[in-house]
Order: structure tokens, then sequence, then C-alpha cells
């Protein structure tokens, strides 16, 4: 059964903390019930935040330490930039996570930026998650969390207003381009996106806050203006948490019209 809630917490730092314990309990319940797993991460300042987090709570976790060898971590979205770059969101995940927790090597699945294209990347990609993914009935790989950001455009992961790739319907990555700089991407397709079994979505700041606003009065006019990417994500049968700081949730209601109150 699916379900779509906000969460307000009273600052970036405490969103950040309630990120890490959502990953933290997850994980546990993943393996407990399937034996891995399965997590897209997501880049910018609360994820690191997050990751940091987890970091240094993981072995005192309430459902126990996490196993590490059970974890399998991979990106929404990147820049095809290397990954020193200060923009690579691996290397912030590297930095922030990966190097501080005893995750296998193995278990970690980058998207490539060393291919000749972002198409190149993105097909390498896919063809990662067909390997790496357990086969199943299902049309999309399933992951067990995803977690993503928003932008004050409405853009998720590297999924922007107008872009072709928000009607793909059957890729699981695509190649994308930043709408103003040109920057190319790889990205994890809506259909990928809306099919975890849990999402949540970290926002902070007051920028933010008429976007994620909108997203939850449904603003949008389906009959006339195109939907923005963050109005799409809507999961097939798992759960969407929108986590936001009270600066962000300012504008935003929980779902009865009322203002979302800081938790």
């Amino acid at each position: 059964m699916t379900s779509i809630r906000l969460e307000v917490a009273g600052d970036a730092a405490a969103v950040a903390a309630k990120a890490a314990a959502e990953f933290l309990r997850l994980g546990n319940e993943a393996i407990a019930q399937h034996g891995a797993f399965r997590v897209a991460l997501a880049g910018g300042d609360t994820p690191r935040a997050a990751y940091e987090r987890i970091a240094t709570t993981w072995q005192d976790a309430p459902g126990g330490a996490l196993s590490w060898d059970r974890v399998h971590l991979y990106w929404g979205d990147e820049r095809m930039v290397p990954r020193d770059d200060p923009r690579s969101n691996f290397g912030m995940a590297r930095a922030a996570l990966l190097s501080r927790v005893p995750i296998p090597a193995e278990n970690i699945h980058p998207i490539r930026i060393d291919a000749a294209s972002p198409e190149a990347a993105a097909a390498d990609y896919e063809k990662s998650l067909r390997v790496t993914f357990p086969q199943t009935l299902a049309p999309f790989p399933c992951f067990d969390l995803v977690f993503l950001g928003i932008g004050a455009d409405g853009h998720t992961a590297s999924l922007f207003p107008g872009a072709s790739t928000l009607n793909e319907g059957s890729r699981f990555a695509v190649a994308a381009r930043h709408p103003e700089t040109g920057e190319r991407r790889v990205t994890l397709t809506l259909p990928v996106i809306n099919g975890a079994a849990s999402t949540v979505v970290l926002v902070s700041g007051g920028a933010k806050a008429a976007m994620l606003g909108r997203v939850r009065r449904g603003t949008g006019r389906r009959d006339a203006d195109p939907l923005l990417p963050a109005e799409r994500l809507r999961p097939t049968f798992g759960s969407l948490l929108w986590l936001a700081d009270a600066a962000a949730a300012s504008l935003a209601s929980p779902g009865d019209g009322r203002p979302a109150r800081p938790s």
C-alpha cells in the first residue's frame, strides 16, 4: 500500500539526524526480510550531513549494528566529473560515509564517469543494475531506499523541468543536461525512483519553501502546465517521505490544508 507523508524537523541538522535514523531502521528491516539493503544515494549538503551521521551511529542503531556486508550503495544521479571534483556525488559520499564504514568495495556501485559519453555511462549503469539486482517479475529494479533532494525549480535527481527524460518509461538510467550550465549528468528515471520501497526527500532552507508548498498542495495544473519533476514523485507501491526543516516546510501542508509544524 502506498503512502505519502511530510515530517518536519527543526533545522537542517535535525533533518540529517532523522534521515540517518531512517536509513538505519530501513537497513536492518530489509536485511532481516530479504538479506540485503539496496540504497540509491543523493548529493547535496543535507545528504552529506546525513551520511556523516550514519557513519557515527550505525553501530548503535536501535535495531542493532548495521551489517555493511549486506548493504549495496548506488547513486540516484551523478555529474560527469572526476571523483575528486567537489561536484562529484560519489566523491562526497566517499568522504562522508564510504571511507568511514566497513562496506566491501564490491558492494559499491558508482556511475561510471570515464565512459565515452553520458549516454554510454547511462547504458553501463543500467547494465550494472540488471546484473546486481535480484531477478524478479517486476519491470524495474526495486530499491529498498532512495534518497533525493529537490531544487527550487522543482528538479529532483537530475530530472529537470521540461526535459524529455521525464517521459522515459522503459530505461533505468538516462543521460541528462543541466538546463542552465549545460553540465552533463546521468540520472535514474522516474519509474525506477517511483518503484522504490521507500523514498526519502530531504528538503532544507527557505529557498525551497515555495516549491515544497506547491508539491504538497498539488497546485500543478495537470491539464495545462506539465507537472514538475518533484510533482511526479508518486510511489508505485512503496512510501514517500518528505523530510523537511521548519524553514522549508513553512508553506507546506501535511495533507489537511494546515501549515506543517516542527516535531
